[in-house]
């Protein structure tokens, strides 16, 4: 596989250590754990199952905002001077053979949403050029140094491992995006975790009405017999005989409604409360919008019915991107800044928020009061709108 051989060959034995320690707290983190492997400390396939896999709602809620984020365009500037023309730039636009920029991202955000944790894999093919890669969060272990700071990380896969360590000039290949965790030092913390509660709520739900309808939409009770002549018993060929036709023709939704026919001596007795002595269907929602509020998407957004707290779906929307998919790419933007800067020289990466169009009505509200501003130079204009004084400038 060309992408395991162009790791194998970017690792090389004796590369450069970390710098000098500059936290010494820090130090004590990996006393323990000096160049061993560290599990991320949670069941991955079984969040991404369980949440993912069978809930509708977080899985819509990881869809919305790794399409949302993704779709923010990133520029790349040197020396603070836009160029789209940079090898970062195309990079960026093209990551590998495979992907373009929006769906190599959509996937790095679907990962850190699904596990807390995402990495991207730089592969260097010279000359300055490039390629990046996702690589699955569950399959990736931190290698701590002495200082504690990761030194590395080790990718299995197949049975199968490899290490991917800094090379001679000190640069690491893989950028660790991950969430804040107050319990962890090396992983971040994922959304569906701390909607775990809430999604077996909403799974369970769903799997009792699921269960109810197969059971011809009743309620479940008791045949109770009174037999004659003070028998208190069926017969064994009786018992074989009311189960056999019980379930042939009283079960599943084609014999919803069916009349309960009962010989001499049954009795039916319903046990179960209703749905609505439940109040199942507000227990439901509100596990779903517990869901979202971990995720950080507004109900309204995914229909889900209850204390709406935006007075439209544009106010919603208008919330989503700037509380939840601005703040997400701009944190991917200064990770990949720290990153790749150290490797090119007066790099910066931006997202460039003119191109998004669910904020077109406030960043037009914004140009309008500028534009009242009389007291304001053109420059001063320009550098509060967020451009430099000299873009656009002939």
């Amino acid at each position: 596989m060309a992408f395991w051989q162009t790791v194998i060959n970017r690792v090389k034995p004796g590369g450069r250590g970390l710098a000098e320690q500059k936290s010494q707290s820090q130090a004590l983190v990996s006393v323990h754990s000096v160049g061993r492997p560290v599990w991320t400390p949670r069941d991955y396939e079984a969040l991404a199952r369980e949440g993912f896999a069978k809930n509708a709602i977080a899985y819509r809620c990881i869809r919305m905002v790794a399409e949302a984020a993704a779709s923010i365009p990133l520029e790349v500037r040197i020396n603070k001077r836009r160029d789209d023309q940079h090898p970062v730039a195309q990079l960026l636009a093209r990551p590998n053979p495979e992907q373009g920029g929006r769906d190599y991202f959509e996937a790095a955000y679907g990962f850190l949403q699904t596990a807390g944790n995402a990495y991207l894999e730089y592969s260097d093919l010279g000359d300055g050029h490039g390629e990046l890669y996702v690589l699955r969060p569950d399959r990736m272990k931190v290698i701590p140094g002495a200082q504690g700071w990761p030194q590395g990380y080790e990718y299995s896969v197949g049975g199968r491992s490899i290490k991917l360590t800094r090379d001679g000039d000190g640069f690491l290949p893989v950028l660790h995006l991950k969430l804040f965790h107050p319990a962890h030092d090396h992983y971040g913390f994922s959304p569906l975790e701390a909607a775990a509660f809430a999604i077996d709520i909403h799974n369970a739900s769903g799997a009792w009405n699921k269960a109810l309808l197969d059971n011809a939409a009743r309620p479940s009770g008791a045949l109770v017999y009174s037999g004659r002549e003070g028998a208190e018993h069926l017969t064994a060929e009786q018992f074989d005989r009311l189960k056999s036709e019980l379930q042939d023709a009283h079960t599943g939704p084609q014999n919803a409604g069916r009349p309960v026919l009962l010989d001499g001596g049954l009795d039916w007795k319903p046990m179960s409360m209703s749905p609505s002595d439940m109040d199942f269907m507000q227990a439901k929602n509100s596990a779903a919008r517990e869901i979202a509020l971990a995720f950080g998407v507004p109900p309204m957004l995914l229909g889900i019915p209850g204390d709406n707290t935006y007075a439209n779906f544009r106010e919603a929307q208008v919330a989503f991107w700037r509380q939840t998919a601005v703040p997400l790419a701009e944190k991917t933007a200064r990770m990949l800044t720290a990153w790749l800067g150290t490797r090119f020289s007066g790099l910066s990466v931006h997202c460039d928020l003119d191109e998004v169009t669910a904020l077109s009505a406030e960043r037009e509200a914004l140009w309008a009061r500028l534009a009242a501003a009389t007291f304001l130079s053109d420059e001063e204009r320009r550098r509060m709108a967020g451009l430099d004084a000299g873009d656009g400038a002939s």
